[in-house]
């Protein structure tokens, strides 16, 4: 259990820790000389991690680079004094980082008269009232002396008992709040895990700066392991990095968790004693670690009055990583005090309608702890469907729970797509609604080449989602497929009489060559057949679906152009692309028709030309025959 001090300067959060742990957490020159905690300390026992944070009100940036992770706070107030602002503020604090559970330590109780010390317990017990900890047992010590010291430990101990293993799913995460270098064990990085595990030997990423580095070995609770998880205090030994690359702030995380963000969607609370946070307000965001400048956008209301709360888009002035759930603390401009806190809930947050009524609802449903809620209503929202592999970045899902969410839901699953049944439902009525409007629009046509349909349908609809869309009532009967053309079955479309003999002429002349056929003048020649005759047939018959203009002049056969379809899958499987050269090979002839086909392709949305390659995009079976 990782417990973090909270208090007021001089109240003997160090020397309590000391007492608790035999260890002295002030480590600088600077502290041992003024006497003060500066920055972090560490301590730990066998059950119990310590984390000390500096009490003075300057320092409060080193105490909430702290405070992440913790799981169990120790409010130290000096019985002398009783509470004192920063007393309060760390309260405050505890309360908005979500922080449940602690104790409250009545320091210096050797040199308190008896009455001091009721005094002090009573004005413990109505700062506490209302909050979080309301209900803590107070111990009195006196850490010098050791009294009372024995009967907190034990308490803290069975407080850790208590509270058992920490969940380690999803990705590795660790907050850096320090590092130095080690010899022998080169750039050692220290932090509290958020998530997941870790083990000697795994390749992580340094974020934001996208630093990838290896574990060479590490340190849980300041002992040798093999392996630590989420929850724990972990040193790790990190090759494939200089000391200097590293900064308090950044996080160590599984590769799969480098995201780093400029903004963010999240939900506010405004602490009670603070003026309301108006639109644009610029903060001091504290999340991890970090300490960045941000500004904050209010989303559907003008401002946040106080001890209420509100969603809002963060706008960070650097880079910085973050993921659903992660808890955070606003400071004002000048780092003077504490205006409130929240919590992440979207590192993906939209660029337009963002105070929309459907936005709100799916912020509120992100805003719940289960995440089956969040999941359930985008995948309503979203008529293209969920990106399952952004929706489990964003809340550090792992593929076993995403798989059991989306099975859980009853969600239509295509790829790393996910489907409400309702709107898999909608989809497939505007498929069948899109196809019959065309027949309407265009009854000389035989149908729809399956691309445009999927336009037609739903322009932002993957290609795999529509191939799944599409299967169902091809299979069924609902829709029939002639070579290219998808259309209703009842729909035909007969040539002209006229029309059938002059092609049934003409066709072998472009089947002897079918990947070189002759063109529109060369046919018009060889035919005895007038030009502009010859060019208006071959594009009546296009539109039939028995042939393919796939240059200026220039048709091939419904057959070759199959059978071409094939020929560039079969390069893609092979080599990864399909090329000019490797598909003049194939099919001979010259590089000139190679590259008229493969732009052909390209154009009617079956291949995509990135540079000099052509990359599959359809299946061959879009093409019939």
């Amino acid at each position: 259990m990782i417990i973090g001090t909270a208090g007021h300067i001089d109240h003997g959060k160090t020397t309590l820790v000391k007492a608790l742990t035999g260890v002295d957490c002030d480590r600088l020159k600077e502290e041992k000389a003024r006497g003060i905690t500066v920055d972090l300390g560490y301590a730990y026992t066998e059950k119990l991690g310590f984390i000390d944070v500096p009490g003075h009100e300057k320092l409060i940036h080193n105490m909430l680079a702290g405070a992440t992770g913790i799981d169990f706070a120790l409010l130290v107030i000096a019985a002398d004094d009783g509470p004192m602002p920063q007393t309060r503020e760390h309260l405050e604090i505890v309360e908005l980082l979500g922080i449940r559970r602690g104790a409250v330590a009545l320091t210096k109780i050797d040199v308190a008269t008896v009455n001091r010390k009721n005094e002090a317990k009573t004005e413990i017990a109505e700062l506490l009232a209302g909050s979080a900890l309301a209900d803590v047992p107070i111990f009195p010590v006196a850490a010098v002396s050791g009294e009372g010291v024995a009967e907190l430990r034990a308490h803290l101990e069975a407080a850790a008992a208590e509270q058992g293993e920490r969940q380690m799913a999803g990705g590795f995460r660790l907050a850096i709040d320090r590092s130095f270098t080690l010899s022998g064990a080169g750039t050692v990085v220290t932090g509290t895990a958020i998530a997941g595990s870790v083990k000697v030997g795994d390749q992580l990423l340094l974020t934001p700066p996208n630093k990838p580095v290896r574990v060479r070995s590490l340190r849980v609770q300041d002992a040798p392991a093999e392996s630590g998880h989420a929850g724990q205090r972990i040193a790790l030994a990190l090759s494939g990095i200089e000391k200097s690359e590293v900064e308090r702030g950044q996080w160590i995380v599984a590769p799969g968790l480098h995201a780093p963000v400029r903004r963010f969607d999240a939900k506010i609370r405004v602490l009670s004693g603070q003026p309301a946070l108006k639109h644009w307000t610029q903060v001091h965001l504290h999340l991890g670690a970090e300490d960045v400048p941000a500004r904050i956008a209010l989303l559907g209301a003008a401002e946040i009055a106080p001890g209420f709360e509100n969603w809002a888009q963060i706008a960070v002035d650097r880079e910085i990583g973050a993921l659903a759930g992660d808890r955070f603390i606003l400071r004002d401009a000048a780092a003077r005090h504490t205006i409130g806190g929240g919590i992440v809930l979207d590192i993906f947050p939209p660029s337009r309608k963002k105070s929309s009524p459907e936005r709100l609802a799916m912020l509120a449903a992100l805003a719940d702890a289960d995440p089956a809620k969040a999941l359930q209503l985008a995948a309503e929202q979203q008529p293209a469907g969920v990106d399952l592999a952004t929706h489990a970045l964003n809340r550090n899902l792992d593929a076993d729970r995403l798989k059991a969410l989306c099975q859980q839901l009853k969600l239509k699953v295509v790829g790393a797509t996910a489907f409400a049944a309702s709107r898999w439902q909608e989809l497939e009525a505007r498929l069948l609604a899109a196809i019959a409007a065309e027949h309407e629009r265009a009854p000389d046509l035989t149908g729809v080449e399956r691309d445009r349909l999927r336009r037609l349908t739903l322009p932002t609809l993957s290609r795999p989602a529509f191939d799944a869309l599409l299967a169902t009532p091809l299979g069924d009967g609902r829709i029939a497929q002639t070579n290219a053309w998808l259309h209703l079955p009842e729909h035909r479309v007969q040539l002209a009489a006229a029309d059938l003999a002059l092609w049934q002429t003409l066709k072998p002349l472009l089947a002897a060559e079918p990947y070189a056929p002759p063109r529109v003048r060369d046919i018009a020649k060889a035919s005895g057949t007038g030009e502009d005759a010859v060019r208006n047939l071959f594009k009546r018959i296009a539109r039939h679906g028995d042939a393919w203009p796939v240059a200026h002049d220039h048709f091939f056969t419904a057959e070759a152009v199959a059978e071409l379809a094939r020929k560039v899958a079969a390069l893609n499987q092979r080599d990864g692309c399909a090329r000019a050269a490797s598909l003049r090979d194939e099919i001979g002839g010259g590089r000139k028709v190679a590259i008229h086909i493969l732009e052909f392709f390209d154009r009617i949305g079956y291949t995509r030309r990135v540079r000099d390659t052509h990359i599959l995009r359809g299946s061959p079976e879009q093409f019939g025959s």
